[in-house]
């Protein structure tokens, strides 16, 4: 059985599954690998930031080289702010601290990344576009790499291979990718089904148990309808996963467990773009991991599937 409910979110007010579970020291921060996507983590969690973090945030983003050279102390009289303030917003974005902050924007200074970032322009010639839009997706699949916790992934499968049912929601843009999920967790053996319709998934959620487990894709976690049925799934009982983008969102409060993509969209490149393929790849890794879990029986249904399947071709 499930047993007693666990949540990998301490609290729906922080980026659990990447903050530290508790204070370092400066000695410890120095420990930390820099990340390679440091501006791009505050970029995307500025929107749901408090009033002192945008502060901070927006001056590093500003003066990512200022910053390097500077202390704790400098930064926090530039902004108006206190070390502590500081220090939480380093670890809102899942850094280890501020020197961890400092290493990442010098390696992300020495090292930019071109055309990544760039948004697609009137004038842009048909090389150029494929260009941004496939660097694009290399970027968001790096970034999403980044911040994807592999303790999260494995309390995932865990929630999955108890379940005895597993739903999957998703709208809009979040729906087709409910849809290869639901597709995925079939050709392994599992009993899932996608609900992609508002309503369906208010009935079907509210409907749950204990012996539940719901998948939930929203790339914003801010959806009316994907929070309104992941919080009904998971105050029925059910185990309740989602696949959001990096940042606080409403989402969150009613997650067992919160997979994180980063996909930074621009003006042209909406969020069915480059985040649907951060999700699908979350997915894959979930699917694999699940099979993995159960070797012998998953090889056995994939081929049982596949002999099914082999009905439809000529």
């Amino acid at each position: 059985m499930l047993g007693k409910r666990r949540s990998i979110l301490p609290s729906h007010e922080v980026l659990p599954s990447t903050m530290p579970s508790s204070p370092q020291s400066s000695v410890t921060e120095t420990a930390h690998l820099p990340v390679e996507n440091a501006l791009t983590r505050i970029r995307s969690a500025l929107p749901q930031m408090s009033k002192t973090a945008a502060k901070i945030a927006a001056y590093v983003v500003e003066h990512p080289a200022d910053v390097v050279g500077m202390s704790i102390t400098d930064l926090a009289a530039l902004v108006d702010a206190s070390e502590g303030s500081v220090i939480n917003f380093c670890r809102s974005i899942g850094l280890g601290g501020f020197q961890h902050l400092k290493l990442s924007l010098a390696q992300e200074i020495v090292q930019p990344v071109h055309f990544i970032h760039e948004d697609l322009e009137r004038e842009d010639s048909t090389e150029m576009v494929c260009r941004k839009v496939f660097h694009s997706g290399i970027q968001a699949l790096r970034d999403s790499l980044s911040v994807l916790d592999p303790k999260a992934m494995a309390a995932a499968v865990d929630i999955i291979r108890a379940a005895r049912r597993v739903e999957i929601y998703g709208i809009g843009s979040s729906a087709p990718i409910a849809e290869d999920a639901h597709y995925r967790l079939l050709r392994i053996g599992l009993d899932a089904r996608v609900v992609i319709d508002s309503h369906v998934q208010a009935i079907s959620a509210s409907r749950c148990d204990k012996d539940v487990a719901v998948l939930t894709i929203s790339h914003s976690g801010s959806t009316n309808e994907t929070v309104a049925a992941t919080r009904l799934a998971h105050e029925a009982g059910a185990r309740t996963i989602v696949i959001t983008n990096f940042g606080r969102s409403p989402i969150q409060a009613y997650a067992d467990v919160v997979l994180f993509t980063m996909a930074r969209e621009t003006r042209f490149r909406t969020e069915a773009m480059t985040s649907r393929i951060a999700q699908l790849c979350v997915i894959d890794a979930l699917i694999a991991a699940l099979a993995l879990a159960d070797y012998d029986r998953s090889t056995d249904v994939l081929k049982q599937t596949f002999d099914v399947l082999s009905i439809k071709r000529f």
